[in-house]
């Protein structure tokens, strides 16, 4: 096996730690490096400071340590370009272009994408203000679907029951201007019943392979209540049936390949895609261009094999036949009070926030250590707790027992993560 001296990954949250620990206990893998990292992190990677903003330091931070790989971890530094910018300094670097970036930096971009790739998708329209929001409404039947255009933190999209709401909606989208540049421009987009799922593939914008399904819940509260989120948990993998998955791949992924070589895109990385399962079949919700969060973290566990080597070979255009454990995992998302809108920080984290067993452990989101060594919550989702099973009841009942090792004033979760599968 060719050994990989040094990685690199950019990002501070959840995902971010779960690619990092996946790395660490990568046989290939001698050295790895976070930027900027976190203080949770950096039990597990040589952390950096780094401004995303300015390309040419992490081009010399890579040169200077003389890293292997770069996987880029968040949506806002591949938006922003620093792959190109890496790949032109020489580097090798999972994480598609700028250009192809825009599937999730412009959920509009995304659907005219998967208009021109025919791919199954609710109908749309774009709305640039309040009134014009209120008129399209009238194309649309409640409960009314508006999402900001930009990166919004998962948090750009609306599911409103009625004018009433869309109309508040709009109003922090285009008159509070909460999600900034993000919010110049909207769109409504019909809704479907049905249930969602995330389907994940590495690609090199020819081929792909498969990662194992699943499940995310989005919403705050148990049985899918209130507002949207990042994500409150994820249990993988989920079986779906066989004819599903060739609907899938016939109207969803083969397109989706055959319009990336189209456009010439340059795709050396991970495609996400969120897709709502109708009783018509797959219908496309969104893209996102890189590993999702917290799937993630339950998909990282279950690989056979070596993630360094298949990063590695994925930086270079090269798709590893993929080998999966017959295991489940799954993901429960403890968050801070106030999370989504208005998360409070600096609370103080009691218990061990590095328990781990052979079967469970934490992986840190939104977590800073003070400098009397107490550890504190720094961001919406502060921890994920992990469970490794025979079977999804197994690995749920791990996550959910790793959670209670640690606790903190107003720690919100789910109780329910998993229940559909059980």
């Amino acid at each position: 096996m060719n050994i990989i001296v040094k990685f690199l990954v950019t990002g501070q949250g959840g995902r971010e730690h779960a690619i990092v620990r996946a790395l660490r206990l990568s046989p290939s893998v001698k050295e790895i490096h976070c930027i900027p990292g976190s203080d949770g992190i950096s039990h597990d990677a040589l952390c950096h400071p780094w401004d995303e903003r300015d390309h040419e330091a992490v081009c010399s931070l890579v040169k200077k340590i003389g890293i292997d790989v770069v996987v880029l971890g968040p949506d806002a530094h591949l938006a922003i370009g620093v792959a190109d910018s890496l790949r032109k300094s020489g580097a090798f670097v999972v994480g598609p272009s700028k250009n192809a970036s825009q599937l999730e930096s412009s959920k509009l971009f995304a659907k005219e994408f998967m208009t021109r790739a025919k791919i199954p998708t609710a109908k749309f329209q774009e709305v640039k203000d309040i009134p014009s929001t209120l008129a399209a409404a009238k194309n649309f039947t409640a409960p009314f679907v508006f999402k900001a255009d930009g990166l919004a933190a998962g948090k750009g999209v609306f599911i409103c029951d009625n004018i009433d709401e869309l109309n508040a909606a709009a109003v922090r989208v285009f008159e509070k201007k909460e999600f900034g540049d993000s919010g110049k421009r909207a769109f409504l987009e019909e809704f479907f019943p049905g249930w969602e799922l995330s389907y994940l593939v590495l690609t090199n914008g020819r081929e792909y392979q498969s990662l194992p399904l699943a499940q995310d819940h989005k919403r705050i509260f148990e049985g899918d209540r209130g507002p949207n989120t990042g994500g409150m948990g994820t249990v993988a993998p989920l079986k779906i049936a066989s004819s599903l998955q060739t609907q899938i791949a016939e109207q969803v992924l083969d397109p989706i390949m055959h319009q990336m070589q189209k456009e010439n895109f340059d795709y050396r990385g991970i495609l996400f895609i969120g897709m709502m399962i109708t009783k018509n079949g797959p219908s496309v919700l969104e893209f996102n261009v890189r590993f999702g969060d917290p799937e993630t973290q339950v998909i990282m566990p279950l690989l056979d094999g070596d993630w360094g080597k298949v990063f590695s070979d994925l930086s270079r255009g090269i798709l590893t036949p993929l080998k999966w454990k017959p295991m489940s995992a799954a993901c429960v998302v403890l968050a801070a009070e106030g999370y989504p809108d208005s998360p409070k920080k600096d609370i103080t984290i009691l218990g061990d926030v590095f328990a781990e067993s052979p079967s469970a452990y934490f992986l840190h989101a939104g977590t800073k250590k003070a400098n009397d060594g107490k550890w504190k919550t720094s961001g919406g989702r502060v921890i994920n707790a992990i469970g490794i099973g025979a079977n999804v009841k197994e690995a749920i009942e791990k996550a959910y027992q790793q959670s209670e090792r640690v606790r903190w004033n107003g720690v919100q979760f789910r109780t329910d993560i998993g229940k559909m599968l059980l």
